[in-house]
């Protein structure tokens, strides 16, 4: 008579060394930015000597006009491209999901996830050669196009697992009562997509208020966003200035991914 095999399925997770390899990656990212958030607090000239627990520079960046302006203009960005890309995101993900079953919709999908997956500095360069050939000179409206076509792809990731996951029953059973099509998309679809919508919204605004590659290769002369003043104040040296903006950067980034991520769990 043949024996069974008593054999535990393999588990990754036990794998020995994993916890103390991830324990690892995990501090070689993130310390840094605990170490600088902290240095954020110290009341010294120093940037990296210790003097006492002070909100001195986060006074000073609030009193630094060339910061104020910068911050300015990344939320004007950040705002106006995630308005329009929330937008298209939603009718790209409404096209793909629900809409008739389109030949190309494969490549569609990879044209509009492109962004994800080609390096930023590539898609940068390329987004300044399309606008240098059709002299396209918009000033401010030059980076919010750029951000725009960079953040339709984030804003569409949790809207259509949204749709796919939600299925087309509440809305079937609103057209058997004879609704219209728009009647259904205002009453049924788009308060049931509302969580992923403002996941979207937020992933897409962090995007944009982050990015300083587009935004250096594509801002005309004399426009600046945060994280390019940022870089230049770098480059002059890093001052104890440096390190109370960038935690108020990172503190708004954690807040709107962590906002975005219990919206995606979130369901109604």
């Amino acid at each position: 008579m043949a024996k069974t095999s008593t054999k535990a399925p393999f588990d990754w997770r036990r794998t020995p060394g994993l916890g103390v390899a991830t324990g690892s990656v995990f501090a070689f990212l993130y310390l840094p930015l605990i170490v600088l958030s902290i240095y954020s607090f110290n009341g010294g000239d120093q940037v990296t000597v210790w003097s006492h627990v002070s909100l001195r520079w986060f006074r000073e960046i609030f009193r630094n006009d060339a910061i104020q302006l910068a911050t300015w203009n990344s939320l004007i960005v950040a705002t106006a491209a995630t308005i329009i890309s929330t937008i298209c995101a939603i009718c790209a993900a409404m096209a793909l999901e629900r809409g008739a079953r389109l030949a190309g919709r494969n490549l569609s999908i990879s044209l509009i996830a492109m962004p994800l997956v080609v390096p930023e500095i590539v898609t940068a360069v390329a987004t300044l050669i399309f606008f240098t050939s059709i002299g396209l000179k918009l000033g401010i409206g030059n980076l919010i196009v750029a951000h725009t076509v960079f953040c339709i792809p984030f804003a569409m990731l949790p809207i259509r697992a949204r749709l796919r996951e939600m299925g087309e029953a509440a809305e079937t059973a609103a057209r058997d009562l004879y609704a219209s099509e728009w009647k259904v998309f205002w009453t049924v679809t788009l308060p049931l997509l509302m969580p992923a919508v403002l996941s979207g919204v937020m992933l897409a605004f962090v995007t944009s208020l982050d990015d300083f590659i587009i935004s250096q290769m594509v801002a005309d002369p004399g426009m600046t966003t945060l994280p390019m003043y940022i870089y230049g104040m770098i480059r002059l040296g890093v001052k104890p200035e440096v390190n109370a903006v960038s935690t108020l950067l990172l503190l708004a980034s954690m807040t709107l991914v962590g906002g975005a991520y219990l919206l995606s769990k979130y369901k109604k």
